[in-house]
């Protein structure tokens, strides 16, 4: 082996244990090593379609959604929501809302932001419509509740009040306070 082998060698080497040792150094340790925060692992999707189903696994109710993401805490975020009753159900309520929160675990919907939730009982005269700006729905106990101001319109009539409690499967509204109306033949 001549003086030039030797030194070609000893080089290849040389860069062999030096890109070894960068590798090394650059391998993370633990998360308390890093100098960013780690990124959130949750997902989002476009136009979702959340269902929800009843102590039986049959369908119970559908939302859908423009918008929806997991966020740090296992809540899902919506945005442009609506949510209707399976047919079966036999509840004809359909909700809309700009923004929603779906808790991990719980049947409790928040929806925020022009919340509607409307009966179509057939013709205008039969509608009944809800409007606020916050409702938290129990969407497995049909329930509707909300501290916040509500207008309430039956066909013509109309109706608004300080908070309010409904119960969407036998068409029940409780008015809490603050009642005032229009009732016109």
């Amino acid at each position: 082996m001549g003086p030039r082998t030797v030194t070609f060698i000893f080089l290849l080497s040389a860069g062999a244990i030096g890109s070894w040792y960068l590798s090394r150094s650059n391998a993370p340790g633990s998360e308390g090593d890093l100098p960013y925060e780690p990124m959130h692992q949750g997902y989002y999707l476009k136009q979702a379609r959340i269902l929800g189903t009843g102590e039986d696994g049959s369908l119970l109710y559908e939302i859908e959604a423009q918008h929806a993401e997991q966020k740090d805490d296992a809540s899902i975020e919506c945005s442009e929501v609506r949510s209707r009753y399976s047919p079966d159900s036999g509840v004809p309520w359909v909700v809309k809302a700009d923004e929603a929160t779906l808790q991990d675990g719980s049947p409790t919907i928040i929806l925020r932001g022009h919340v509607q939730i409307v009966n179509d009982g057939g013709s205008a005269e039969h509608n009944t419509e809800i409007r606020t700006q916050y409702l938290e729905l129990d969407a497995k106990e049909y329930i509707a509740e909300t501290d916040a101001r509500v207008q309430i319109r039956f066909g013509s009539r109309s109706v608004t009040a300080t908070g309010m409690l409904a119960s969407l499967n036998d068409d029940k509204i409780a008015l809490k306070s603050n009642v005032r109306g229009k009732i016109a033949p």
